[in-house]
């Protein structure tokens, strides 16, 4: 599985190649949005559910169709569990509404005063920009709920679609590998075998780590929300845990929406700030102790890579490209490990120094 260009091409056709391949593929997935996003998700949740549609169809002895349908159902009442929890506790902030106007309303005035008082700008020109921009975000009203109601719509299909090739993937689980391990040749398919088996053991373990870890950063931030008496705790707490998933910029998010929260409904400012330090100090830990011992996995990507894949998903997919960024790259570093030719981008992917040491020596070893 040796990809390489013929050495004698100028390096200048090499790279306009390179890039022309680049641009064409980002393109494609661009294009593609809607038929591989739901895919990809699909992969994840079948890698996931696969040991226990597997035991379903061995221990119970249900058929394969069975099986899958049921582990699928497992998933969504999961799913369905965490979401009427939210939204319980959604439909109760919402009470608050008055009290967070309100809340607004007297921080804008400070605000109001604080600029005349800095800037010399008086109230009246303010009032002037505000009405003008409430103006213009009035005018596009009816363009941002049409723009709503489109977005909840077409994440309703995206579930749906990916939901039912979960179900397929599972179902077809078998013929999709003797394929994948077909269309190589005889010395090649010790190699893709290998890369397929090791890909879902990643895969796995990096989900079933994730979930356990926001399982118990929601966990954590609940109990110290609750002990420092911030309203809505469980709320702060899963959204805490949901967000931490993206990696660096999820904790951020979920700061800010807590602090907003708390500076809503509480009347001290010090609670926010007791906010701010307690999920500081959380993502800390986290980061450091948490996520290396329950997320660690054998495939390790450097912080670098990582913030890059996450911009740049967030950039081409969106969201869903923010939370797919990470298994995408572990995936192809895997790949790049075992691929004659591609050994240095595994290096530049990875955060394992020893390994990345080790592979360096031999490449340098076999240039020589």
């Amino acid at each position: 599985m040796e990809l390489k260009l013929p050495k004698n091409l100028p390096f200048h056709i090499k790279l306009s190649s390179i890039l022309i391949s680049l641009v064409i593929l980002v393109y494609i997935t661009i294009v593609a949005k809607e038929i591989l996003s739901p895919l990809i998700f699909s992969c994840l949740f079948s890698i996931l559910l696969l040991p226990l549609a597997t035991f379903l169809e061995r221990k119970v002895k249900l058929p394969r169709s069975a099986a899958s349908m049921i582990s699928i159902l497992l998933l969504l009442g999961g799913i369905g569990l965490i979401l009427y929890v939210i939204g319980s506790q959604m439909s109760d902030l919402a009470n608050d509404w008055p009290q967070f106007q309100q809340q607004l309303l007297k921080t804008l005035d400070s605000l109001q005063d604080w600029i005349a008082a800095t800037f010399h700008v008086n109230a009246n020109k303010q009032l002037t920009y505000v009405h003008s921009a409430t103006s213009k975000v009035m005018a596009s009203g009816t363009t941002v709920l049409g723009a709503t109601l489109l977005s909840l719509s077409s994440l309703m299909l995206f579930f749906v679609f990916t939901f039912i090739y979960t179900f397929f993937f599972l179902l077809y689980r078998s013929l999709i590998m003797r394929f994948l391990i077909s269309v190589f040749l005889d010395e090649n398919k010790a190699v893709v075998h290998d890369i397929i088996e090791r890909v879902q053991y990643m895969i796995r373990k990096y989900i079933i780590g994730l979930l356990i870890e926001a399982a118990i950063v929601s966990l954590v931030v609940c109990l110290a929300f609750w002990v420092l008496g911030i309203k809505y705790a469980v709320l702060l707490g899963l959204i805490t845990g949901l967000f931490n998933i993206i990696p660096y910029i999820g904790i951020f998010s979920a700061l800010v929406i807590s602090a907003l929260v708390t500076f809503a409904t509480a009347t001290v400012i010090s609670k926010v700030i007791l906010v701010i330090v307690t999920l500081i100090i959380t993502h800390l830990i986290d980061s450091n102790i948490l996520l290396p011992v329950v997320v660690g996995s054998k495939v390790r990507i450097n912080a670098l890579v990582t913030v890059l894949g996450v911009i740049i998903g967030e950039m081409i997919w969106g969201i869903p490209g923010m939370f797919l960024s990470i298994p995408v790259i572990a995936v192809l570093k895997i790949i790049f490990d075992r691929v004659e030719g591609l050994e240095s981008w595994g290096i530049i992917l990875g955060d394992e120094e020893l390994k990345q040491n080790k592979l360096a020596t031999k490449l340098t070893a076999k240039r020589k």
